[in-house]
């Protein structure tokens, strides 16, 4: 069975200079979110039976655990507390990060760790590449933290390690999760050029949440961000996701999906928040799945070529079978307008 690897990029290639708003490294046993403990507790609600997961302890669950250990890989699986880490490591499937396991930015949704991340490990590239060779992967997906603290953003460390997993597993695809390269002119080229199969950046909310909920982010900077990559290369398929419950309405939700169409976007992921901890941003509601339904139906109605739409949705949650529909969606659509020009001529 093939094991799915995503990466995170937290890590610095030279001596790090901190962003104004970045705070110290925790020390050992500290505090994890030092940046929000003076922060009135939300209380977490009882999650409803639909969105319910059973504690992980099946053999195969504990040996992925084991090799992320052996291979000294940092998960975002783990990191960001995701709920479905149980079903995916069950089947050998998890998401690394590159670059470090500290973020420097603090949103208010996020389990990741905050501070000061330490120096890019140059090694890391083949590091990660020699994993997916002896995996024998299908498909990877590396995804990471911001670097505001890198010149870059850490664009060329994500294309490092793409060329290093070419190199070592060319038959393998390549999804990453990027940060929004915010004030870091030339980084989206970078990453670009290193041509991943797949161009991830969440959009995670509505504009009215982000100063809130993402506050170092700017919607039409990512928005934007998406759209370039496919000026640059239409081939990229592109992709975004949102977390629901946070207080948004309907309304603002498909008023976001026609922005992510109108910057060309292929692919949807919606998913419930999850409050990770009392100091995180409290859950508004629990969306129903009927209502996710809906989301579903009318993200194809506005010509997304492939949506997954439901409470336990995460971006990168079965990405390897996802890449093979999307891959099948588009071919589709290119050949029934193949056929409706012959038709027409």
């Amino acid at each position: 069975m093939a094991t799915r690897i995503e990466i995170d990029h937290r890590t610095v290639r030279t001596a790090p200079q901190a962003p104004a708003e970045a705070v110290p490294a925790r020390p050992e046993g500290g505090l994890r979110h030092p940046e929000k403990a003076h922060r009135p507790d939300n209380p977490i609600q009882r999650k409803p039976a639909w969105i319910r997961v059973r504690a992980p302890n099946s053999p195969v669950y504990h040996e992925t655990r084991a090799l992320m250990r052996d291979n000294r890989l940092t998960t975002v699986c783990e990191e960001a507390a995701c709920p479905n880490i149980g079903e995916c490591w069950s089947q050998r499937h998890a998401t690394m990060m590159i670059m470090g396991e500290t973020c420097t930015r603090a949103c208010s949704f996020c389990n990741v760790a905050t501070g000061l991340p330490q120096a890019l490990d140059g090694d890391e590239p083949r590091r990660v590449a020699d994993a997916v060779a002896k995996l024998g992967l299908q498909h990877v997906v590396i995804t990471s933290v911001d670097r505001d603290d890198l010149a870059d953003g850490g664009a060329r460390h994500f294309a490092e390690t793409i060329a290093a997993i070419r190199a070592a597993a060319p038959a393998t695809t390549i999804e990453v999760l990027t940060p929004d390269f915010l004030r870091k002119d030339g980084a989206l080229e970078v990453v670009v050029a290193a041509r991943p199969d797949v161009f991830n950046h969440n959009l995670e909310t509505v504009p009215k949440l982000y100063p809130t909920i993402r506050p170092g982010a700017r919607y039409y900077h990512s928005l934007r961000l998406l759209d370039r990559v496919k000026q640059q290369d239409p081939s990229i398929f592109t992709k975004s996701g949102l977390m629901v419950g946070l207080g948004e309405t309907r309304m603002e939700v498909l008023q976001v999906m026609d922005d992510l169409r109108s910057a060309e976007v292929d692919f949807l992921t919606i998913g419930q928040y999850l409050q990770p901890t009392v100091k995180h941003a409290a859950v508004d509601r629990f969306v129903t799945p009927d209502e996710f339904e809906d989301y579903a139906r009318m993200a194809r109605g506005k010509g997304f070529l492939l949506v997954s739409a439901t409470p336990l949705t995460r971006s990168s949650y079965h990405a390897d079978r996802d890449f093979v529909a999307l891959r099948s969606a588009r071919e589709e659509r290119l050949r029934s307008a193949r056929e409706a020009r012959l038709a027409a001529a």
